[in-house]
């Protein structure tokens, strides 16, 4: 089992910067790939930024040249440095990961409020 925590979500005015952390437990050296995801009321749930064992990473277009995501050799913790929020960046944020066998994990959720 791999355990995530998010923390660093919450209000902040549009232009302005957030970073979210996610801290990963258990058996952490099954994990090949760890990402942020996102949902805002009524949407479905989006992929916005994957990082792999290797160092690849992938954006969702909306938040290229915004966002970026980073994590520890480890895999105990990966980073998604926000700038430049925008309102239509408002949603909880998820931190998953996915392990040996394809198998999914999941955070709880951090809530981003952009204000206008």
């Amino acid at each position: 089992q791999v355990q995530l925590v998010e923390s660093g979500g919450g209000l902040v005015q549009a232009g302005g910067s957030l970073r979210l952390s996610c801290t990963a437990s258990g058996i952490i050296f099954s994990i090949n790939s760890m990402g942020w995801y996102r949902q805002a009321p009524g949407k479905q749930r989006e992929l916005v930024a994957r990082i792999t064992k290797g160092g690849s990473t992938n954006y969702a277009d909306s938040v290229k040249g915004r966002f970026t995501i980073s994590r520890e050799n480890a895999w105990n913790a990966v980073y998604l440095q926000m700038n430049s929020l925008k309102p239509e960046d408002a949603a909880v944020y998820y931190c998953n990961a996915v392990a040996w066998g394809n198998k999914d994990y999941w955070g709880q959720g951090t809530q981003v409020t952009v204000s206008s």
